[in-house]
């Protein structure tokens, strides 16, 4: 009996997922579980925290395999910190820590080749060619990229409330979507609530930014637009010539029928070294790729 447990911990939320001989037998769900410096025992606890809660349904204790793919690990340091913090919650007999970029490229293309863009809290756009080499644009972090990512758009949308506020930018319905869910009274306690936000919860605007957009707001669509332009950069920046490169699009902003997903492929459609591909990605699905070519 094989018991792979699978973890995509990103910035916003953590999915786990277990299954025993390929058959998915527990899911469960949980809060941010992105390493950040300093940070990581608190990351390592959430996400065993989640796979605890899938464990369960099952009635288990532990697996035999646990692929985690978490954002904030793309260094060799931050991995290794991260299995030494997961190892002492013994949740299993093999451990694999990889980005949640990887897993989910895993779960779009196996092995092979392609061209996978993440759009969620952060942005990240990875080619993998024909003989294996990895090229990567944008994830580089909050404050040094992930445009048109949810913590851009987020960001880009206080900075617009900000402007017509003070009658220097057009007028916009985004603070009357804020406040209620926020459960802030006033424009000086939206200032306040921003300036002790984390990413996640900046980025988490970017959902009510599409629905003002949908609702007709003008800003809102601006900003969008903005963050598709910024997108399709990351992929035309791994473009190279020759045959059409298969894309992915994976990501919390990025999911089937969200309106920026639909911009970007319109934006994309023009591309003719592109095909972009029509389903959605389930990052968790490539921990059992990776769980099977794991050399250890």
């Amino acid at each position: 009996m094989s018991i792979i447990i699978g973890v995509d911990a990103g910035g916003t939320a953590t999915t786990a997922r277990v299954w025993r001989d390929g058959a998915v037998i527990g899911t469960a769900h949980g809060g941010a579980g992105a390493v950040r410096p300093t940070r990581v025992v608190a990351a390592a606890t959430r996400i065993a925290d989640t796979v605890r809660a899938a464990l369960t349904e099952p009635r288990l204790l532990r697996g035999g395999a646990l692929v985690v793919g978490a954002a904030g690990v793309g260094r060799a340091a931050e991995r290794e910190e991260l299995r030494a913090a997961l190892r002492t919650h013994e949740l299993a007999d093999r451990l694999l820590i990889t980005t949640d970029v990887e897993l989910a490229m895993a779960a779009a293309f196996g092995t092979g080749p392609g061209l996978l863009l993440v759009a969620g809290t952060g942005s990240i756009a990875l080619h993998r060619d024909a003989t294996g080499a990895v090229r990567r644009a944008g994830g580089h972090g909050w404050q040094m990229g992930d445009e048109g990512s949810g913590y851009w758009i987020g960001c880009q949308a206080l900075r617009a409330l900000s402007r017509a506020h003070d009658a220097r930018g057009p007028a916009t319905t985004l603070g009357e979507r804020f406040g209620p869910a926020l459960r802030l009274a006033s424009h000086d306690e939206l200032v306040r609530w921003s300036v002790a936000a984390a990413p996640g919860e900046v980025a988490s605007l970017a959902a009510l930014v599409q629905d003002a957009a949908a609702a007709g707001d003008r800003v809102a669509s601006q900003i969008l637009d903005a963050a598709a332009d910024e997108l399709a950069a990351l992929i035309t920046a791994l473009v190279v010539a020759g045959a059409p490169i298969e894309v992915a699009l994976a990501g919390g902003l990025l999911r089937v029928g969200q309106p920026l997903r639909d911009r970007l492929a319109a934006h994309l459609a023009a591309d003719a070294r592109l095909a972009v591909r029509a389903g959605a990605v389930d990052p968790v699905a490539g921990a059992l790729v990776l769980a099977e070519h794991d050399p250890t």
